[in-house]
């Protein structure tokens, strides 16, 4: 009796309220009168759930046979809501607002790096060396071999296609001279000076996931990339290139194992994954040599790569191989030719464990950037080649890695030229510690070597302690 009691109170004050509670907030203040009055004991677990499930709500499909507009409206209002809603993504740093994701991404880094070159003397002149050469020692504050990265993403699916816009902008913290390299020109360590910012990275792309994508604009090459996204020095200086006034990137192993694959203007399909394979193929802006002026070139450049992704227990592997062709016009009165080149690399991974190796060769390709000492005076065509290979273990926070690298360049036919580079080359020890998931900690010594067609050669000694983030 004290039970049905209870429950014809409970009810007569669910009534009194919905009578006089508007009907849009009756739902909510009746559900709130229930919970309390559990909570003060008048109704047990089991009558305060016996009277919740009487109140939820029933269809009613006269009400819809009576009004057929009804459910278009509020599909309509739903969608409308749904367009000025603004969430947070799922992972990183950004939002959804009304079907378009914008994200934001970036990197940071700072490393004091020490510099021993050798004495500058004929003996040790190497045109094309990168080991440094000087009358002292330098330190220095710089940006290694990554500059600042601020990125920001904007993608959405519109008719089906997945569309996307990238920028990439790369701003260095030392200050510059803003000569022919623009804002990665030759440092200028003094007052009043300012660093520069990259634009390297602006493009566009369309796909679908079973048909590809195509990339419009300027971004990474396809060939030699996958040897300098995986290189260790990617993370911190490695060769400095010049120290006493550093640029916005330092050398890191460009050169001296791998030639670098440059951000460059293109328009590029990649395929969709099939099983582990993927390949990409494009058609890119013609580079001029530096052996004469700006050329006119009737055809584009192409490059194209092949790629195998693979994991077993606790096997991971990625593999690679690349190639690319352009044809040169010539410049006052130097022959045509067509300079090529091709890579291949494969780094593996067996628990802490990750090894790596990779070899490139070519003709009328260069060495440490595309076209750069492709040909002699007189255009003919020099062979280049390079290989590097590294390992990494880790414990933990801590990761020791270790690696050698070199790039060769060969006379051309008929050439003398005893003072050009042979080879550089270089040896790299490097520790590193996760501080946080978005710091780094790292520290490393880099020993680079450089050897002319000649008798002549030329050593340096390095040492960088520093830190890196990402977000």
């Amino acid at each position: 009796m004290r039970g049905t009691t209870k429950l014809l109170q409970a009810v007569c004050a669910v009534a009194l309220l919905a009578g006089a509670t508007p009907a849009f907030a009756q739902d909510d203040t009746t559900s709130a009168l229930l919970l309390r009055l559990k909570e003060k004991g008048i109704l047990t677990q089991a009558e305060y759930d016996d009277l919740v499930a009487r109140k939820a709500p029933v269809a009613q499909p006269a009400a819809v046979a009576t009004n057929p507009s009804a459910e278009p409206q509020t599909a309509a209002a739903a969608q409308l809501d749904d367009k000025r809603l603004v969430r947070m993504t799922s992972s990183g740093i950004g939002m959804d607002v009304g079907g378009v994701t914008v994200k934001f991404s970036g990197s940071v880094n700072a490393f004091y790096t020490h510099d021993s070159p050798d004495k500058r003397l004929a003996g040790t002149t190497v045109v094309g060396g990168l080991a440094s050469t000087g009358t002292q020692n330098s330190s220095a504050i710089r940006n290694g071999l990554l500059p600042g990265i601020f990125g920001l993403d904007v993608s959405t699916n519109q008719g089906g296609w997945d569309i996307a816009a990238h920028f990439g902008f790369y701003p260095g913290i030392n200050s510059n001279s803003y000569g022919g390299n623009g804002a990665n020109a030759a440092g200028a360590p003094v007052a009043l000076a300012t660093s520069g910012i990259d634009a390297r990275q602006t493009y566009m792309t369309i796909g679908k996931p079973h048909l590809g994508t195509l990339k419009l604009g300027r971004d990474i090459g396809l060939f030699g990339s996958d040897a300098i996204l995986n290189d260790i020095t990617l993370l911190s200086v490695g060769t400095p290139g010049s120290n006493a006034g550093p640029s916005n990137t330092s050398l890191g192993r460009i050169g001296i194992g791998y030639i670098y694959t440059d951000f460059q203007p293109q328009i590029t399909y990649t395929t969709p994954k099939f099983g582990g394979f993927q390949a990409s193929i494009g058609v890119f802006q013609p580079l001029s040599t530096l052996t004469g002026g700006l050329e006119i070139n009737g055809t584009p450049g192409f490059q194209g790569k092949l790629t195998y992704d693979f994991k077993a227990d606790a096997f991971t592997g990625h593999l690679w191989a690349s190639g690319i062709s352009q044809r040169h016009d010539g410049f006052a009165g130097t022959p045509s030719y067509t300079g090529s080149g091709f890579d291949v690399g494969g780094k593996l991974g067996y628990g802490p464990l990750n090894v790596l190796g990779y070899y490139y060769g070519g003709s009328g390709l260069g060495t440490t950037g595309l076209f750069v000492f492709s040909t002699d005076a007189l255009g003919r065509k020099r062979d280049s080649s390079g290989f590097y290979g590294q390992a990494s273990l880790t414990f933990d926070k801590v990761t020791v890695a270790a690696s050698y690298g070199q790039s060769k360049l060969d006379l051309a036919r008929g050439e003398i030229n005893p003072t050009l580079l042979d080879k550089n080359s270089s040896w790299v020890g490097q520790v590193r510690y996760g501080l946080t998931s978005w710091v780094t900690l790292l520290a490393e010594y880099t020993h680079t070597k450089a050897e002319a067609q000649g008798p002549n050669a030329a050593r340096s000694n390095t040492v960088s302690v520093g830190s890196i983030l990402f977000f």
